[in-house]
């Protein structure tokens, strides 16, 4: 299963590298009266990475067990109507609108879009100005806001400001493993092992195609799919591979000491943890819609295809 070629291949996240300053959640002074709809997770030894990693520079291996303790983890992710709820009751503004732009994929916007700046290395990415939750693809392409889509363009620090108005956290990179298992143990998918194709095998809301000129759509979806959608995984969650990316509390950490680790490790200084992969990833290019799968992005970044789901203790 290993394949080192596929290390040199960038994920299809954009990482901003920027001198932002972080939002803090302590301004946040409203909390929601309800929790949103969750599912309780049992605790115990919970695995943790795999002994048969894709690409080992994201140290993905080796497999291992962490005592972790039960906890509640959301259905689904977050989704446009879940943060609007919080937007009315708090007046937050995200990171992408204070900024004033956003990362957006290219195949999103239309083909008489105005000329926008691209992402070195993966020309796919451009700089949209105006791009934010509420405006997917920038104020000069608008569309209806799907309400039970999963948010997009939120920052870790909008998703921790976020999970401090509805009392609960975003995941460690432990729990969110533990949970997309669905107490199946050492399985590569939500699903189990069977590897989804471009045809016929469509569990979840992946690229279909050559990316990134070509995207058949045979699941269905050319972008996000609704947060509640393909089949769940064995505790009820859905969507925990594919769709959006994931953030997790932790740090995108890569420890080898290798020269290619050490290079590695620069290229996410300061990154934080996601997980799960998107409807961007594809075998032939990011095969990181597995569970054991991990990227990073710094706080600020934001992008069409990042999202999250909350933790409850």
């Amino acid at each position: 299963m290993n394949n080192p070629a596929a290390n040199r291949q960038p994920c299809c996240t954009p990482i901003k590298h920027s001198d932002g300053s972080p939002q803090s959640a302590e301004n946040i002074t409203q909390r929601r009266s309800q929790p949103f709809n969750a599912v309780d997770i049992p605790g115990g030894d919970a695995l943790h990475g795999t002994d048969s990693p894709f690409l080992p520079l994201d140290e993905e291996s080796p497999c291992r067990t962490k005592e972790i303790k039960p906890f509640q983890i959301m259905r689904t992710t977050v989704t446009n109507a879940m943060f609007a709820e919080f937007v009315e009751a708090t007046g937050y503004k995200t990171d992408a609108e204070k900024l004033g732009w956003s990362f957006v994929f290219l195949n999103q916007l239309p083909p008489n879009f105005k000329a926008t700046r691209a992402v070195a290395q993966t020309q796919w990415w451009r700089q949209v100005e105006g791009a934010c939750w509420h405006a997917i693809s920038g104020p000069d392409a608008p569309t209806e806001l799907q309400a039970e889509h999963p948010v997009v363009h939120v920052s870790w620090n909008d998703a921790t400001a976020f999970a401090t108005w509805a009392g609960g956290r975003l995941p460690s990179e432990a729990e969110w493993e533990h949970a997309a298992r669905g107490g199946s143990g050492d399985i590569l998918f939500p699903w189990g092992n069977q590897e989804p194709n471009d045809f016929s095998y469509l569990p979840c809301n992946i690229w279909q195609g050559d990316f990134p000129s070509n995207n058949t759509a045979a699941d269905g979806f050319a972008a996000t799919a609704p947060a509640e959608s393909f089949e769940p995984n064995n505790f009820g969650l859905f969507n925990m591979c594919g769709n959006v990316w994931e953030w997790t509390s932790g740090r995108m950490k890569i420890t080898g000491r290798s020269k290619e680790s050490r290079q590695h490790a620069k290229h996410y200084k300061g990154c934080k943890l996601l997980k799960g992969g998107s409807f961007l990833c594809h075998k032939s290019y990011c095969f990181r819609y597995r569970i054991a799968a991990r990227t990073g992005n710094t706080p600020d970044t934001s992008t069409t295809h990042q999202g999250f789901r909350l933790v409850f203790d």
